[in-house]
């Protein structure tokens, strides 16, 4: 069965979005993005532990995580893989910034078909943006709305024929791949850039970071310069749809599918299988 071109609104199929929704008009609500493998969510506490963090550094009235499971099980394969979009608004609000004093949360689920990526083994080409990423202490680490950088680096990738691209925040600093977080490893150290001024806290970035300190592997989670990154002896990248995948070109560097990003990723399959 084809899964795409299905969503709900509010539980509605098919219906359409009002043009005062607060979240076409100002980016004001929040999305996850669900691995959906052989008819079920991966790691759906998690994103709905961020769902909620989100909700409350909004100020969004939470929908219930049960009513999400329900709609999405009535558009989701039964079996096989899809990838999950869930979004939520303030609703609708009329003009301006100021919120409604009674809002009322507008939940849209749809889902698409499973994305292509490179294997593991082939890895990936990585370039560096020219976009940076924005710097906003009170959204960072949620997935709010609020993108348009993010699709400015996105833009870059074709040219440079790159399957992703590294965001660096304005004081230099990297931050994160448009869609991924980073890994690098340094004199086997695994580190990832902090998140507390710009990117987004990823699922699996939570799960590797927890992964790597049960399997004893040192890790630090910290401010990363360009030329750390450029000298790291490993990098990989995450996210919920693509799990682990090393990058074997970086600019003009090349790099192995290190040893750091295999023993993770087979500890990461052996969870997942289990």
């Amino acid at each position: 069965m084809s899964v795409a071109g299905r969503w709900l609104v509010d539980g509605e199929a098919g219906a359409a979005v009002p043009p005062d929704d607060r979240g076409l008009a100002y980016g004001d609500g929040l999305f996850e993005t669900v691995a959906w493998r052989g008819g079920r969510p991966l790691r759906w506490a998690r994103h709905m532990a961020r769902l909620a963090e989100g909700c409350r550094r909004l100020g969004l009235p939470p929908p219930d995580a049960g009513t999400l499971l329900d709609e999405a099980r009535r558009l989701a394969p039964a079996a096989g893989d899809a990838v999950l979009k869930i979004v939520l608004t303030r609703g609708g609000g009329g003009r301006g910034y100021a919120p409604p004093p009674a809002a009322r949360t507008r939940r849209m689920l749809s889902v698409h078909p499973w994305p292509r990526r490179p294997a593991f083994e082939a890895g990936a080409a990585v370039v560096l943006c020219r976009t940076p990423v924005a710097v906003s202490p009170a959204l960072a680490g949620i997935k709010h709305l609020g993108r348009a950088e993010h699709v400015l680096a996105a833009a870059e990738l074709a040219a440079a024929g790159a399957w992703e691209g590294l965001m660096r925040d304005p004081d230099g600093w990297v931050v994160c791949g448009t869609r991924t977080n980073l890994f690098a490893v340094r004199a086997g150290v695994l580190w990832t850039p902090e998140l507390s001024r710009s990117g987004v806290c990823g699922i699996l970035r939570a799960e590797v970071l927890a992964l790597a300190r049960r399997l004893g592997i040192p890790v630090r989670v910290g401010r990363l310069s360009l030329a750390a990154v450029r000298e790291a002896e490993e990098l990989f990248l995450t996210n919920a749809l693509i799990g682990i995948l090393p990058v074997t070109r970086f600019e003009a560097h090349r790099l192995p599918v290190g040893p750091v990003a295999r023993r993770l990723a087979a500890a990461l399959a052996a969870e997942e299988g289990g």
